[in-house]
C-alpha cells in the first residue's frame, strides 16, 4: 500500500513517541511518500524546537519518496479547499494539497491531524 506521511506523523516518529512507534512499523512495510511541503512543515517545527533539522531532513529523505506539487494538483487542491472551507472553517490549504496528492498517488494519509477525520484516505496513528 502507498502511504503519504503527514507532518504530524513525521514529528511523532522523530520524537520517538508511542504514536511514532506505529509510524516506524508502517515505514518498514509500506511504500512511503512525503510531499515536499510536508518536509518544510517538519523542518520548521524541528528548528523552532532547537532540534537537529538536518537529521530530520535526512531521515525523511531516506525513508520516503518525495512527491512534488505540480500545477494540476495545485488546481485540484484549491478547488477542494474552497469546498471544504464551506463546512470546516479552519481547514488549511496545505491539508487540501495533502488530500489531493494522496488521491493522485492512490495513497492513504498517515496522520495525527484531526482535520483529516472523516476522509477515507486517512489512517490515524493515535
Amino acid at each position: 500500500m502507498k502511504i503519504l506521511v503527514d507532518s504530524s506523523a513525521w514529528i511523532e516518529y522523530l520524537e520517538g513517541s508511542e504514536a511514532g512507534e506505529k509510524v516506524s512499523e508502517i515505514l518498514k512495510k509500506e511504500e512511503i511518500y512525503s510531499l515536499n511541503l510536508i518536509i518544510a512543515e517538519v523542518i520548521s517545527k524541528i528548528k523552532r524546537n532547537n532540534q537537529d533539522f538536518n537529521l530530520a531532513y535526512r531521515i525523511i529523505s531516506s525513508h520516503s519518496k518525495i512527491f512534488n506539487l505540480i500545477p494540476r494538483i495545485a488546481k485540484e487542491a484549491g478547488l477542494l479547499h474552497a469546498e471544504i472551507k464551506k463546512k470546516t472553517r479552519n481547514f488549511g490549504l496545505i491539508d487540501s494539497i495533502i488530500l489531493s496528492s494522496a488521491k493522485e498517488l492512490d495513497a492513504k494519509i498517515l496522520t495525527n491531524d484531526t482535520h483529516f477525520k472523516g476522509f477515507k484516505e486517512t489512517i490515524f496513528i493515535k
